[in-house]
């Protein structure tokens, strides 16, 4: 005989629960203690530098709406300029009446800029040119400089390009004007003809770059932070450090700020975030601060989550212990019981009475033994009831005052020499109960089901003559699925019987089968007398005696349907009186 192989024993092993607990407790609680040592300052650093990122973002967020106001109102201006009469006719003719009637439009529309100057201190200068040669300024004294033609400037070229829209560029020294070079940001919009087709000229309004610079510098972002600007070309628009910036002295993370929202740059040991802000005119607001002036408190955070993890280690070793004996004598209580469930006791109830998770695990052990007793129960039942649902459709297989009247109009037609309809009756009556008396399962395809259906409303058919028409419409699609034994006779009988026998003329009986939605639906609808509606409700409530079929009753097709294919299936009812029925059968497809 071979020997019997044991698995390694385990290096350490304990022989009572409280032993386990108080050692797993200890073990988990100096790993914690460790761990914690070494991730605290990480932990604390990195949650100081999302709230000071969350702060930047928050300062962005406000320059870059201290920014946008100024161009709102530069884009007023322009706007303004668009439905000024004197502009668009000062731009749109060619040719005056007199060189007083030229001065007289020049004199108004400068005065209406100066006017706009006089309130607008950041504003730098106002101008039009037209297409047509023409200018305008604020100023009346001063021109054009020659050695720089407007047109060959890009906010020229960029609002011409536009047609219309405003287009504000980045910072540049404005040239156009004689003897005058200012730092500016520019804002230069199309002007359009009266019917908002042609361009007529160029409007620009000019920003002292000082008005952007002393926005951004007065925002606190420590004593090495600054804040600084980009186009959406990636072009430094401000800077505080402008003029290094343009001698490659110093240089910026443009490429990481052109795609980023938000990042931390290292530089050895020291880091800077970076914040970044999208405005409306296309300009990124970037907000650069030092961490470590920013995280002035991380060390003290440290230093404080350690000793609180040293104290609360001491507390929680003389917890562990104590709470093991708790936890184990209720653990071991439960243990037993599932003991004694495991020898198939199930009138055990485990006594526990602790409100924790080991109370509501004895609940819960409680409610599944219960819960297994009562399905134990429900099995039996239900197989009881399967049992007796199959041999009342055994009982029904053969209704005997079907057979006696069938067997009667074969005799009257025989006695009258119908040959040709006794073999048609006595053939339908063949297959009625050939499909009856079938002893294979309980399942049958849907094509046998019809053909039964079909012959025993072929015998109807014979028997009551005109009084009685028929058609079956299933879809062939669904004809090798399975259905139930006997599932539409009861149906048709009832309607033969109580809705059609009595009925003045021809009745009319209609059966479909189509798949929809992934189920089986049939209906079976009749012209005959219909039902009330207090019949109607209580039409499925389960009845004795031979009602409706000898017994095997509409409200026993739709038990039979639920116990094989559950709760979500079955039969329903529609009926009007006098005006007939529609039954409709619900069933799973079931290849």
């Amino acid at each position: 005989m071979k020997p019997v192989s044991r698995l390694p024993s385990p290096l350490f092993q304990f022989k009572s629960i409280r032993s386990s607990i108080a050692a797993a407790f200890s073990c988990l609680i100096l790993v914690s203690v460790g761990i914690t040592s070494f991730i605290s300052y990480r932990l604390s650093a990195d949650a100081v530098e999302k709230n000071s990122q969350a702060y930047l973002s928050e300062v962005m967020k406000q320059v870059g709406a201290n920014i946008q106001s100024y161009f709102t109102n530069m884009e007023n201006i322009s706007t303004l300029a668009l439905t000024n009469k004197d502009i668009k006719y000062f731009i749109s003719n060619t040719v005056f009446i007199s060189e007083a009637d030229r001065r007289v439009y020049e004199k108004r529309i400068s005065d209406m800029f100066q006017s706009i100057l006089y309130t607008r201190k950041d504003i730098a200068s106002i101008m039009v040119f037209g297409y047509n040669g023409k200018f305008v300024s604020d100023r009346r004294s001063t021109g054009l400089n020659p050695n720089a033609k407007p047109e060959e400037q890009l906010w020229y070229k960029q609002a011409k390009q536009e047609g219309g829209k405003p287009v504000v560029s980045s910072s540049h020294v404005q040239r156009v004007i004689q003897n005058e070079y200012r730092w500016v940001v520019s804002l230069s919009r199309e002007l359009k003809s009266t019917d908002g087709i042609a361009g007529e000229g160029i409007f620009l309004v000019d920003l002292n770059l000082s008005v952007i610079s002393e926005i951004s510098s007065q925002v606190n972002l420590g004593k090495r932070g600054y804040v600084f600007i980009v186009d959406n070309g990636g072009n430094i628009v401000y800077h505080p450090q402008q003029q290094l910036i343009y001698s490659n002295l110093k240089s910026e993370l443009i490429d990481e700020v052109m795609h980023t929202d938000s990042f931390v740059a290292y530089d050895g040991d020291e880091s800077r975030i970076y914040s970044v802000h999208d405005t409306k005119f296309g300009w990124k607001i970037v907000g650069v601060a030092y961490t470590d002036e920013l995280v002035t408190n991380k060390h003290t955070i440290q230093s404080s989550f350690l000793l609180l993890a040293v104290f609360g280690l001491a507390i929680t070793l003389l917890l562990s212990f104590v709470l093991s004996h708790r936890f184990s004598k209720p653990i071991k209580n439960l243990q037993d019981k599932m003991k004694q469930v495991e020898k198939g006791n199930f009138d055990i109830r485990a006594e526990i009475e602790q409100q924790n998770e080991i109370g509501q695990l004895g609940r819960t052990f409680n409610l599944m033994v219960g819960h297994t007793k009562e399905l134990m129960s429900e099995i039996i039942r239900n197989e009881e009831t399967k049992r007796k649902s199959e041999l009342k459709v055994l009982q029904a297989q053969i209704n005997p005052h079907f057979l006696y009247n069938t067997l009667d109009s074969i005799i009257w037609m025989a006695e009258g020499k119908k040959h040709e309809e006794v073999v048609l009756m006595t053939s339908a009556l063949a297959k009625l109960f050939r499909a009856s008396i079938n002893k294979s399962d309980e399942l049958v395809p849907i094509i046998i089901e019809i053909e039964h259906i079909r012959s025993y409303l072929l015998i109807q058919k014979m028997r009551y003559k005109e009084k009685l028409d028929y058609r079956i419409d299933v879809s062939q699609h669904i004809m090798g699925c399975k259905t139930i034994k006997i599932l539409l006779q009861p149906f048709v009988e009832n309607a033969i019987y109580h809705g059609i026998k009595n009925k003045p003329g021809c009745g009319l009986i209609t059966i479909a089968g189509r798949e929809k939605d992934g189920k089986i639906v049939f209906t079976i609808e009749d012209n005959g007398l219909g039902m009330t509606p207090d019949r109607l409700r209580h039409i499925l409530v389960p009845r004795t005696g031979t009602e409706y079929g000898n017994g095997v009753g509409i409200a026993n097709v739709h038990e039979r349907i639920q116990l094989y294919f559950g709760t979500g299936y079955g039969v329903s009812f529609e009926s009007e009186p006098e005006k007939g029925t529609r039954v409709t059968l619900t069933i799973p497809k079931s290849e």
